[in-house]
């Protein structure tokens, strides 16, 4: 066997997801995320280690940023294959895209007007990484793909979408590559959901994988419980509503804000909540909550209960959806208590700055963490409580609570992760343990190896390995 396994990006580090094999004479990437972490956006305006030009065809295990992000590069770089993904996985991919190109090209706008002010100079182009036009090539190059269906991908290549249970539309994939009489299987896990979320489903599972791509985001930590959401939520919205300031959420558009919905819902319903405003401040989590209502076959079967009753899982009363600039700054001047949700999740842009630097000094308000903060974001730093944050140039003090609930997680924790691969029932020839920081994708390598006795190793980045 010749197969060659490049890590592109998610090596000792969450974002960036981006796996390169070559076989058969025939190039593709499974995923082609963003970099996030601050340090490490340079290397999103750097060169693709491969011409994108040579590249046959992309896999994409999910809509998430750090995993599709940089399509519309590689498109505009020369890239003109195949974009394999599942349909709700394309329809969001394409709203996400597009909203990441209109808010780089916004960036680089008042970006060089700040720098013009104030004589500095950015350590990055004065230019978007893409355009909106490249995000509407990356479009056009979708090819839908169906749960538990094997697609060919080419010269005795095919792969294998399975549903991951971490948001909707995504995959696991398992690649499969035939040379010679021989068959070798690959699985990446894209990221791993968890068991028993509301809407979703549980995560596939798979019975054999001669080697395995797990993701390891929370390999280092369990979760707090699903269950115990509801009554986590109730306090802070009860204690913010009781101090009189609002409650804000940063949250990923893509599940995040609809399981917010959800649980809302439900604490209403059950009236151990006010009733409050509530704002969807992203133009973007309302698209996408539009693709969830065009897909029930992918939900769970307690949601679909809900929706045989005539009930959606993400409507409720006092709910705004703010579409328009307008709309996102009226909400500033509601009086008492709002509790808003906006993007984005780790607080890198998008509105929900805007909403941090109105608040972050207000001691009555609370700005809550529903997700993983990657090092290096301005979500992570706030959640680190520092005594100022710098938004957009200029310096606040905090004093606004800050809360995180980390039940809300759509990534497995490390023994949901052993759970999840343990299924596999004759032992990979290798583990690789990606997309997670190098503290979390080192001891869930130890803890794995404890667990299954398996071969496992945490790759460079960059890093070309031969799999025989």
């Amino acid at each position: 066997m010749d197969i060659k396994l490049n890590f592109f990006g998610a090596a000792k580090n969450v974002t960036g997801s981006c796996y390169y094999v070559e076989a058969n004479g025939v190039r593709l990437l499974v995923d082609c995320g963003l970099y996030q972490e601050r340090d490490l956006k340079p290397r999103n305006f750097a060169d693709f280690p491969v011409p994108p030009a040579t590249i046959d065809a992309v896999l994409l295990t999910h809509a998430h940023l750090d995993h599709c992000g940089r399509l519309p590069k590689l498109v505009k770089e020369g890239f003109k294959g195949k974009i394999f993904a599942t349909s709700a996985t394309a329809d969001i991919a394409n709203i996400i895209m597009l909203d990441s190109a209109h808010i780089q090209e916004e960036d680089i706008k008042h970006k060089m007007k700040r720098h013009e002010r104030s004589g500095k100079k950015s350590p990055f182009p004065y230019e978007p990484l893409y355009t909106t036009e490249d995000a509407e090539k990356a479009n056009t190059l979708f090819v839908k793909a169906t749960y538990d269906t094997k697609i060919e991908v080419g010269n005795g290549i095919t792969a294998e979408f399975r549903d991951a249970g971490h948001v909707f539309g995504s995959s696991m994939i398992r690649l499969a590559v035939e040379q010679g009489g021989e068959t070798r299987t690959i699985l990446f896990s894209g990221d791993v959901g968890r068991w028993n979320l509301p809407i979703m489903r549980d995560p596939s599972q798979f019975e054999q994988a001669d080697y395995v791509l797990i993701e390891s985001t929370y390999g280092d930590r369990t979760h707090g419980e699903v269950a115990s959401i509801p009554g986590e939520l109730e306090r802070i919205i009860n204690d913010t509503h009781e101090a009189g300031g609002n409650v804000i959420i940063p949250s990923f558009s893509l599940e995040r804000t609809q399981e917010l919905l959800y649980h809302l819902n439900n604490l209403l319903n059950e009236k151990r909540i006010p009733k409050l405003p509530v704002f969807v401040d992203s133009p973007m989590a309302i698209k996408v909550t539009e693709v969830f209502k065009k897909h029930p076959e992918l939900f769970d079967n307690e949601t679909m209960v809900l929706l045989n009753e005539g009930r959606h899982p993400c409507d409720l009363p006092g709910l705004t959806m703010s579409r328009s600039v307008d709309q996102s700054k009226a909400i500033a001047k509601t009086p008492g208590t709002a509790i808003i949700i906006a993007g984005s999740g780790m607080c890198t842009g998008g509105r929900v700055k805007h909403h941090l630097k109105v608040n972050l000094d207000r001691p009555e308000s609370t700005i809550l963490f529903v997700g993983y903060q990657a090092f290096g974001t301005l979500g992570r730093h706030i959640l680190e409580k520092p005594e100022t944050i710098r938004i957009f140039g200029e310096e606040y003090d905090l004093k606004a609570r800050v809360e995180k609930i980390s039940g809300f997680s759509a990534h497995a924790d490390k023994e949901e992760l052993v759970r999840w691969v343990s299924s596999i029932k004759t032992p990979p020839r290798k583990v690789f343990i990606t997309h997670g920081e190098e503290k979390a994708a080192t001891a869930f390598q130890k803890f794995l190896s404890e667990k299954t006795g398996w071969e496992c190793v945490v790759p460079e980045y960059e890093q070309e390995v031969v799999l025989d």
